[in-house]
């Protein structure tokens, strides 16, 4: 299989880049595109201490692997796709996501990559509720990456 996705509870397994990267190596690739998400100390001028993920994994799941099939039919069905997503409360610095693209050439790697966060920023059922250095919660609405730079 060319593609894996999941949700893992915190507490259990930590993400992993090696095991993304990994996966998605084969013989064939002459390139390997990462992306990791961590959680900021600051979003949007308040100070945040942590964050809790929310996520009803088997419809997240079914979601990440509809992103997947819809980036290897934009950028090549040799493309080796790896997703992994955080639920639970994670601390500043704490790993909350995981993908990886392979493919023979870095642009569709690259590009892949990129297909699959701002898709599942904007599509997934994941909740995430930020807590602040104030003590106080807030659920954040998920956004596209553009408009944060």
């Amino acid at each position: 299989m060319s593609i894996h996705v999941e949700v893992r509870e915190i507490g259990g397994l930590t993400l992993d880049a090696a095991e993304a990267l990994a996966f998605v190596d084969a013989p064939g690739n002459g390139a390997g595109s990462l992306f990791i998400g961590v959680v900021r100390d600051l979003n949007q001028g308040r100070k945040v201490r942590g964050v809790s993920y929310d996520v009803f994994a088997p419809l997240a799941e079914q979601g990440f692997t509809e992103i997947c099939a819809e980036a290897k039919q934009k950028w090549g069905e040799d493309l080796r796709l790896f997703v992994a997503h955080a639920k639970g409360r994670l601390e500043v610095g704490g790993i909350s996501i995981v993908l990886a693209a392979g493919s023979p050439h870095r642009g569709e790697a690259f590009a892949a990559c990129r297909y699959l966060i701002e898709e599942i920023k904007t599509r997934s059922p994941i909740w995430k509720q930020e807590h602040y250095v104030d003590g106080d919660s807030e659920w954040v609405k998920g956004h596209a990456l553009c408009s944060h730079g």
